[in-house]
């Protein structure tokens, strides 16, 4: 039986392979530029833009699961359509499907967000992964749609290594003192989706570390771990950015603290052990 990993050569793609493999599975992971680094997975090149390509894959695969981690910040034909195209093949071939979204289809507030909630999204990659969950479940209602937050994994992740550069002197990255997000493990979410892959979880559940914390918090914490100077590091607000980005973002993960045996971790526990 296989396990096809969408968008398995990205930081939380590679780390669902890697356990799924240690499990004893069969894993096919798919690429859209270049394979991923995890030994033991059968690599295939996989544009999810192209409904047909998508099709013939899983149609030809007949994968017991389908996991879909692909997207693109900046593309909604990567990020809307492509999940589109990813549940219509799944629901085809009658597999089980895991969809990973964002807390970035929520507008912002100072309370907790549950599960459920609605997405109001305020800037285009929210908006594009608010589709692609109104896509998902409209196409495949048992599918599980994992709602998280920024994925933080060892020195060489993408958000640990923006905290590096807020830090260096030649960098050009200022953290957002008013950006708060439930970061989580790459392990742990990884976890998380592959036993949701053998839950019978059907629509949205979030995912995310229960420590709520500022990106200039996250960066001193990245700071006091790798003993880097925290004085240096550059801090801006969104207003001063003139982006669009919604501000505090909180995702009450209780129900799936209840439904797993995966903990959980708050941000200063797992970046203690770099």
């Amino acid at each position: 039986m296989t396990l096809l990993v969408v968008g398995a050569s990205g930081h939380l793609g590679g780390e669902v392979c890697r356990r799924a493999l240690a499990a004893g599975q069969r894993v096919v992971g798919t690429y859209r530029r270049a394979p991923g680094v995890v030994d033991g997975v059968d690599w295939r090149p996989l544009d999810v833009r192209d409904r047909a390509a998508v099709g013939a894959l899983i149609g030809t695969l007949q994968p017991r699961v389908v996991v879909n981690c692909a997207f693109e910040y900046a593309s909604w034909v990567v990020t809307a359509d492509g999940a589109a195209h990813v549940a219509l093949a799944a629901a085809e071939a009658g597999a089980r499907l895991v969809h990973l979204s964002s807390d970035a289809v929520h507008g912002g507030r100072c309370t907790p967000y549950l599960d459920d909630e609605p997405p109001a999204p305020v800037f285009p990659y929210g908006a594009a992964k608010a589709a692609a969950e109104t896509a998902v479940r409209l196409v495949d209602p048992s599918a599980a749609l994992v709602r998280t937050s920024v994925i933080v994994g060892d020195a060489a992740s993408r958000q640990v290594r923006l905290c590096f550069d807020a830090i260096s002197e030649t960098g050009s990255v200022a953290l957002f003192s008013d950006e708060i997000r439930c970061p989580i493990s790459v392990d742990d979410l990884a976890a998380a989706v592959l036993e949701l892959v053998e839950s019978d979880h059907a629509g949205l559940i979030n995912v995310a570390g229960p420590e709520a914390v500022s990106r200039v918090e996250f960066g001193l914490l990245v700071a006091r771990v790798h003993g880097l100077d925290p004085a240096r590091m550059r801090t801006t607000t969104i207003a001063e950015s003139g982006l669009a980005r919604p501000p505090q973002v909180q995702l009450d993960s209780g129900r799936a603290a209840a439904l797993l045996t995966t903990p959980l971790r708050a941000v200063s526990e797992f970046l203690s052990r770099p």
